[in-house]
């Protein structure tokens, strides 16, 4: 969400940050250009359409192409009328709607193979490509007194991606970008224009930050231009990406001790249009952010930045993260208390940082986070139908309705339903990245040319060249519902193929084997979590089991979170959904004033049976339905999980978040018992749209 917003300043022990929103001409020099090339990728990334989804992935995706995401391109005024191909509507000032748009449905349209959604790609890249301005500019802005960076770069990492996944428009692509980068390079020269705020610009100061803080996602696309297609380029390319960094709102300045708030915000107010740290605090950008570490440490060879990143991870997540995965910010930093929200546009941003920080980096923390957040947070935010999504979710959501009051810091009554625009626009368009971006990272190539990395489990399959030739692979699971998963492998040559051993994987439960040959234990690499298999040429099969078990997690107010593997377990809620016709995101008694599709709706949950429950931890027993083959459909769907956890559980005393969310269960000697003793049941948290997530305890 990226627009301004009216209250008073947080007061923290921030250094001197003010520099960051200034538009004086700084000595800011903390890199200089290098005639070496860009640190190599721990395991380098494969273009897009070489990784496929099998099995239920492959369903959810298919779901996501016929859902609101492959269909916005037919009915919504944004995209359809959007300033970007020569209409006159855009949502924001900043021009976001078509690009974040596009940045999904490229890595959407190439993963599923569908040629309507590859159809509605290709006319929004000719006609961008062929309206480039006569001074290089990329986009609507005829004036050059309202130009700001930020909004080409998510549209120049779907350009990018589309020229990976199709030759045919590597040409004018790279074209248009060449001018782009000349353009971008003499304006950066002249003090940072377009990217610092100057006086007699359109647009107001806050509006620049934007691209100054999400600056890794545009150095990413000029770092592969210098790879794959420099046309000459490569030191103009190198001084740009040293420019962006420069003037840059760095990351590296807010992940030091006795700078980065580890405690509660939680109604600590702060003024996006004057406050220095309000970039920092922003909760996508946090999720865009996470990356910097690795995307800077190519271009500088800066070896402390390895620390950085895990520091920032790590306590991003400790003081500010959901036990799904994500990070709680509504919209900016919150906490831990279980009524903070959450933007769908953070899960998946956060989602492509942490997959990349894997690529980056090796350390298999980061892929460990990536599952999480997939896995969990992000399905939790979508409908079965990939029809709705939320703009704002919670830890502790047993209704999403209208509230009495907002507990969010500045989102609408209506921002934790689902539907069409259930608050600002930008998770409408924004959302369809997630999944097909987690699904092309999940394999990656290693450095030596002739090695192939599993990064991300689940069901798909890849196809690539590596050193001793063309190598085929296609992996059959359940995962994360189920804990086997069997790999078919062709190949040309002999190869070295890895996969990667989650963190919580049980040693003495889990087991690998080679063509139906005797089982052996795993032994992962303690960095990167690889299992190393030496393949010979032709035909291999090889099945890995991991065995888990259920364990928890200590949350804020005596509560807990359970996990068994990669999945985590939330009490489900009993619901009815109810629906209207989509409102307005900026008027919720209005309803939208364009045709949509019948199957677009806001979609109301309310609660049928009570949530003040506790759970005696020691009572879990889990079960599972799922068949011998491990066929699943949709495993997200209301009551389609095949795992479950059932638990011993009671009524507690539990007040009301401004008599509007749930808020602080009792403690203490106040946790007792209501009522009798009943049987609960946790289920897959993605698949709770009704739930509570951070779960009170009692001995019972």
């Amino acid at each position: 969400m990226e627009h301004q917003h009216t209250t008073s300043p947080r007061k923290m022990n921030v250094k001197a940050f003010i520099f960051l929103l200034s538009t004086s001409t700084l000595a800011l020099a903390r890199i200089s250009p290098r005639d070496s090339a860009l640190l190599p990728f721990s395991f380098a990334p494969l273009p897009l359409g070489s990784v496929k989804a099998n099995g239920w992935l492959q369903a959810e995706l298919e779901m996501e192409a016929n859902g609101l995401a492959g269909h916005m391109h037919d009915f919504l005024p944004d995209i359809t009328d959007g300033n970007w191909v020569g209409g006159s509507t855009s949502y924001s000032g900043l021009n976001e709607g078509i690009p974040y748009w596009f940045n999904g449905l490229v890595p959407l349209a190439y993963t599923v193979d569908d040629e309507r959604l590859k159809e509605q790609v290709h006319q929004v890249a000719q006609y961008i490509t062929t309206h480039q301005l006569g001074d290089g500019w990329i986009g609507p802005e005829s004036d050059s007194n309202s130009r700001t960076f930020w909004a080409r770069y998510p549209l120049i990492l779907g350009l990018m991606n589309l020229v990976d996944a199709n030759s045919t428009w590597e040409e004018p692509v790279v074209d248009t970008l060449g001018h782009f980068v000349d353009y971008m390079l003499n304006r950066l020269q002249n003090n940072y224009t377009d990217y610092w705020y100057h006086e007699g610009s359109e647009l107001q100061p806050v509006d620049f930050t934007w691209g100054r803080v999400r600056y890794p996602d545009m150095i990413i696309s000029l770092q592969w231009l210098y790879e794959n297609h420099p046309a000459g380029k490569e030191q103009e390319l190198l001084d740009t990406m040293n420019f962006l960094y420069n003037g840059s709102i760095d990351w590296n300045d807010w992940y030091v001790e006795g700078v980065y708030p580890a405690h509660n915000l939680s109604g600590v107010p702060i003024d996006a249009n004057t406050s220095p740290i309000f970039p920092f605090e922003h909760g996508v950008n946090v999720g865009q952010g996470l990356k910097s570490f690795g995307v800077v440490r190519r271009l500088t060879h800066n070896a402390s930045l390895i620390e950085t990143a895990k520091n920032a991870v790590n306590w991003t997540f400790t003081y500010h993260g959901s036990a799904s995965g994500t990070v709680l910010a509504d919209e900016i930093l919150e906490g831990l208390d279980p009524w903070s929200g959450s933007e769908t546009c953070t899960a998946v941003e956060t989602m492509y940082s942490l997959s990349y920080l894997y690529q980056a980096l090796g350390d298999a923390y980061y892929a460990d986070r990536a599952e999480l957040l997939t896995y969990n947070a992000m399905f939790a935010q979508i409908t079965a139908d990939w029809w709705g999504h939320q703009y704002m979710a919670q830890p502790n959501q047993p209704f999403c309705e209208e509230l009495s009051a907002s507990p969010f810091w500045n989102v609408n009554a209506v921002g934790q339903t689902f539907g069409l625009q259930p608050n600002y626009p930008c998770c409408q368009v924004n959302h369809p990245q997630g999944l097909p971006k987690f699904v092309m990272a999940s394999y990656a190539t290693t450095s030596d040319g002739n090695g192939l990395v599993h990064a991300l489990l689940g069901p798909t399959q890849v196809s690539t060249s590596l050193s001793s030739g063309n190598v085929q692979v296609s992996c059959n699971t359940a995962y994360p519902f189920g804990d086997t998963l069997s790999y078919g492998i062709q190949s040309d040559g002999d190869f070295d193929f890895y996969v990667r051993v989650p963190s919580w994987y049980d040693p003495s439960s889990s087991s690998i084997s080679i063509n139906s040959g005797p089982s052996t234990v795993l032994s992962p690499d303690s960095q990167s979590g690889l299992h190393k298999l030496s393949i010979s040429a032709g035909q291999t099969t090889v099945t890995m089991k991991l065995g888990s078990a259920i364990w928890t997690e200590t949350r804020p107010y005596d509560t807990i979170a359970v996990h068994r593997g990669t999945l985590v377990y939330a009490l489900e809620i009993n619901s009815t959904v109810s629906t209207t016709p989509p409102h307005q995101w900026n008027n919720l008694n209005a309803q939208v004033t364009f045709p949509v599709p019948d199957q677009c709706k806001d979609f109301f949950f309310a609660n049928d049976t009570a949530w003040n429950f506790a759970i005696d931890p020691s009572t879990m027993t889990f079960h599972s339905s799922l068949d011998a083959n491990g066929d699943l459909s949709t495993p997200y769907a209301p009551g389609a999980s095949p795992l479950w956890i059932e638990v011993q559980a009671c009524l507690i005393p539990w007040g009301m978040h401004l008599d509007s969310v749930p808020g602080i269960p009792s403690m203490g000697s106040s946790r007792s018992c209501l009522g009798s003793t009943q049987t609960v049941r946790l289920v897959p948290y993605g698949s709770a749209k009704t739930r509570i997530g951070d779960i009170p305890t009692i001995s019972l």
